[in-house]
């Protein structure tokens, strides 16, 4: 019995090793610009509450067009990853092709309506009632300062997760992590410089650090591409790219159908957890602040999460396009199990820290305070987070992004949502508690998982009569 169990879902020595080069890269990669993002938010903590909340509020709208362009883009990836285990570079350059138009249409609309509603959308996480009308308005000044600059960010964003999640989709991890390494350095020394005026520059503080990030994702976006074109014999794809605009109309219908859903959901989810966020901005800047340091954290910590739901959709992609599904639903029980096991140990990390992380931060006792418990709260349910994530990246990987949309953003928006508007809008229960409800209530979620994914109902070939309609 024991044997059979570890048989089952326990990999041998060769399928780890497999999977830590295929992992570290992206770990290191995130892990190194989930840190950064982390010593901005201490950089720009320094300056005061007021800076550090209006900064956290344009990345929470920034974080709405991150996961509208990663919805779109993965959309397609579900393609590509199939296609490449197919070994059919034609389809790998036309899946190519369609991440662009889709990524440069999201691009343009939502620096349109920043542009247009940005202020009105950063007033929503202002609370009018805070007995402070000075530092709100001090928050909203820093706020639209940092999203004049940050938009000019959008387009290199875009343009590397086009051809870093294409580059990643043939096992290529290393030069993104590279990439995005040598981008680390460039924002940090623009953060060093700018924020406080070092070496003679201008102290340009929330303003400064939008500038470094913006020409740190222009360094990033030259190197991923520049990479992808001089090496087009092993990116067969990556030849005559654009020597044609057009995309087979075949490939695009089997987007619409089977993508679509994925870019909607992606959309939705992202404005749900803002609007959550938004529900507890409802009890002032000292939570938004609080909120601001959690999710800081969070991120950090979540990045083997995040790098495991890339190695699901990658290894299960392209055994199913393969057309191995049995290979698909065993590499997939043993990528579950790990990962589950794996952030069991991070969520007791995270736990232990959170007493220490907050002060790190140059802002008040109360702040500290709340985000230390919020940071507990985060830490205990992080393994229930990320079994749904991996979850999530099983049933993408086959293509059932109806089913996704359901599981993920459908679910939110009817369970987590409501739940945290009447609880911080309607009730006096204190953040914290209001907080763990919203985090553990996504325990639902196991109970739906659990038995689709036993079933095996997710493991297609997605790529399947998916031939070019057009010649290049």
């Amino acid at each position: 019995m024991k044997t059979n169990f570890l048989k089952k879902y326990v990999g041998d020595r060769a399928f780890y090793k497999m999977l830590l080069v295929l992992i570290i890269p992206m770990v290191v990669q995130q892990g190194i610009t989930n840190f950064v993002s982390l010593l901005d938010n201490l950089m720009v903590g320094s300056l005061g509450t007021e800076q550090m909340s209006g900064v956290a509020i344009v990345n929470q709208l920034f974080f709405v067009y991150n996961l509208a362009i990663f919805g779109g883009i993965s959309g397609v990836s579900i393609f590509g990853a199939q296609f490449f285990g197919m070994g059919d570079h034609n389809g790998m350059r036309h899946s190519m092709r369609l991440k662009l138009y889709v990524g440069v249409l999201l691009t343009l609309v939502s620096s349109a309506i920043l542009v247009l509603h940005g202020p009105g959308l950063i007033g929503l996480y202002l609370n009018k009632d805070v007995n402070d009308p000075a530092a709100l308005a001090a928050t909203m000044g820093y706020a639209q300062d940092y999203l004049k600059v940050i938009l000019w960010g959008f387009f290199p964003f875009m343009m590397v997760q086009v051809y870093a999640g294409t580059l990643r989709e043939t096992g290529e991890t290393v030069v993104p992590m590279l990439a995005s390494v040598v981008a680390i350095l460039v924002n940090l020394t623009g953060n060093y410089l700018l924020i406080f005026g070092n070496f003679g520059c201008p102290r340009m503080e929330a303003t400064g650090a939008a500038i470094a990030t913006v020409a740190s994702r222009w360094v990033e976006m030259a190197i991923v591409m520049l990479y992808a074109h001089r090496n087009s014999v092993r990116f067969p794809f990556m030849k005559g790219l654009y020597a044609s605009l057009r995309v087979p109309g075949v490939l695009v219908r089997k987007v619409l159908i089977t993508g679509s859903p994925l870019m909607v959901n992606e959309l939705l989810w992202a404005l749900g957890t803002t609007f959550i966020n938004q529900n507890y901005s409802t009890r002032g800047l000292t939570v938004v602040a609080a909120v601001n340091i959690t999710a800081t954290v969070w991120d950090l910590f979540s990045v083997i999460m995040f790098s495991m739901g890339n190695a699901v959709a990658i290894l299960v992609g392209q055994a199913l396009g393969a057309g191995n599904a049995e290979q698909a639903k065993d590499t997939d029980r043993k990528l579950l199990a790990f990962n589950l096991v794996l952030h069991i140990g991070i969520g007791l990390l995270l736990i232990a820290t959170a007493p220490l992380i907050p002060h790190l931060y140059n802002t008040e006792p109360e702040v500290r305070r709340l985000a230390m418990q919020l940071l507990m709260v985060a830490g205990a349910s992080l393994p229930i987070h990320a079994f749904i994530h991996a979850a999530y990246f099983t049933m993408r990987s086959g293509g059932k992004t109806i089913v996704t949309f359901f599981f993920d953003s459908f679910y939110t928006w009817v369970i987590p949502v409501p739940l945290s508007f009447f609880l911080c809008r309607y009730t006096g229960i204190p953040i914290v508690g209001a907080y763990a409800a919203v985090q553990f209530i996504d325990a639902i979620k196991l109970c739906i998982a659990v038995p689709m994914l036993k079933s095996g109902f997710w493991a297609n070939n997605v790529v399947e009569d998916t031939e070019p309609e057009l010649p290049e």
